[in-house]
């Protein structure tokens, strides 16, 4: 699979979370939730590379992640934008004045190259006014019909469009503006017993409803009358589970798979590989995945996307959304892959709640403590992979280890080292 620092040069690491390709940038508070996690793109950096970054990263943080990937401290040069509400962080730059020291960075760096988590237009425009080329574009920046094409792929009616012509089995929906939804919501609720209704830009959960027949009408704010919205059947499952694709100037290839785990709808981690799914099921996911990334190839894309799909009792299979950009699993591989020398390793992400705060330092002493500290050359154990959270309680981590099994022993002392009693 490419690699992000596959070629020559440094990379300049745009942890672009506040961009419109996920949400609407007027979505404020999610958007600022999701930026929180913008430290783990430190996981990604090598000496000499730019990270631009809308959260600040502490110095243990720094400490603990330079240590674990084996580079000098200070080795990587940081950029904090700050928080700029309705503007894409790329655009922010400029607002903040800070496009200048920026430019000065990179033409240090003459072939350097712009990584960004979203490839949306301000991305790009960034990458254009750089004159540097986007990762993994083999001739500089992508052309406009194909971020046009990224950008109908993050909406749920335009991955319902493509993947109809695919022909990757779908919840049965439509798409309609806000003034057609409570018609529409009802007209789905005849036929079945739960629906789900999903702003058209929405990710991670966000913007989903779940209206049951019989409930009273859903609490939303009232719909602007064009917007657009997308209502499907729920669908009763027994797994939510994705891959992630990645495409090059030569093939489509499935990285890895994995099972996401929910909370109320909303995505709170990921175990991979894929485990106990039938194989014709994971067949089909990884197939479904890779007429999706040729689709995406013919568009001009390059890079990672995922496919996100739900798997009822027998094993039937349920497409639901696709992600085109770098999602929240791809620094986690990333990370893993690079910490453990591409060994074959199974790992997951989520949250542990500690039960009382901690300090960053504090809560990485707990893990040594309780002998799960990864440390450079170990086969398994539990890392830190974004900074000390806001409430200083809710840590995100990943974990990795040589089987599923010890995997999940290792997540049940990381309850127990953090005070808590659960995951």
């Amino acid at each position: 699979m490419t690699t992000e620092h596959e070629g020559p040069g440094n990379l300049v690491i745009l942890a672009n979370f506040v961009s419109p390709l996920a949400v609407d940038l007027t979505e404020e508070t999610v958007l600022r939730q999701w930026a929180e996690q913008a430290p783990r793109k430190l996981w990604l950096t090598r000496p000499g590379d730019v990270l631009i970054t809308p959260t600040p990263l502490s110095q243990s943080f720094q400490r603990y992640v330079f240590h674990r990937l084996g580079i000098p401290e200070e080795s990587v040069d940081i950029i904090t934008v700050p928080d700029t509400p309705n503007l894409p962080m790329a655009t922010a730059l400029t607002e903040h004045n800070l496009l200048d020291p920026l430019r000065t960075l990179v033409n240090s760096r003459p072939t350097a190259r712009l990584l960004p988590t979203a490839l949306d237009e301000a991305a790009a425009a960034l990458a254009s006014d750089l004159r540097i080329p986007v990762v993994p574009y083999e001739t500089g920046v992508p052309r406009p019909g194909t971020l046009r094409a990224a950008d109908a792929m993050n909406t749920k009616s335009g991955f319902r469009a493509v993947a109809q012509t695919l022909g990757l089995r779908l919840p049965q929906g439509r798409t309609c503006t806000g003034a057609e939804l409570q018609q529409v919501t009802s007209a789905l609720l005849a036929c079945h017993q739960q629906v789900v209704l999903k702003t058209d830009r929405s990710a991670g959960g966000h913007g989903l409803h779940f209206v049951s027949r019989g409930d009273s009408p859903p609490q939303l704010p009232p719909p602007s009358p064009d917007s657009r919205w997308v209502v499907e059947e729920y669908v009763e499952h027994t797994r939510a589970v994705s891959a992630q694709g990645h495409v090059s100037a030569t093939r489509v290839e499935v990285a890895y798979d994995g099972e996401m785990r929910m909370s109320g709808g909303s995505f709170a981690g990921y175990c991979s590989p894929l485990q106990d799914l039938p194989e014709k099921t994971r067949e089909e996911l990884t197939q479904w995945t890779l007429a999706l990334g040729s689709h995406l190839a013919a568009e001009g894309y390059r890079g990672p996307y995922s496919l996100d799909a739900v798997s009822t009792h027998d094993g039937t299979l349920h497409a639901l959304e696709c992600n085109v950009r770098r999602t929240a699993t791809t620094t986690a591989h990333a990370m893993v892959t690079r910490l453990t020398g591409g060994r074959r390793a199974a790992w997951s992400t989520g949250t542990a709640t500690a039960l009382v705060p901690k300090s960053f330092d504090e809560a990485v002493n707990h893990l040594a403590d309780a002998g799960l500290d990864f440390q450079p050359g170990d086969s398994e154990g539990v890392l830190f992979y974004a900074d000390r959270p806001p409430d200083c309680r809710i840590w995100r981590y990943a974990a990795l280890a040589p089987t599923h099994n010890r995997l999940t022993e290792l997540e049940v002392r990381l309850a127990a080292a953090l005070g808590h009693g659960e995951i």
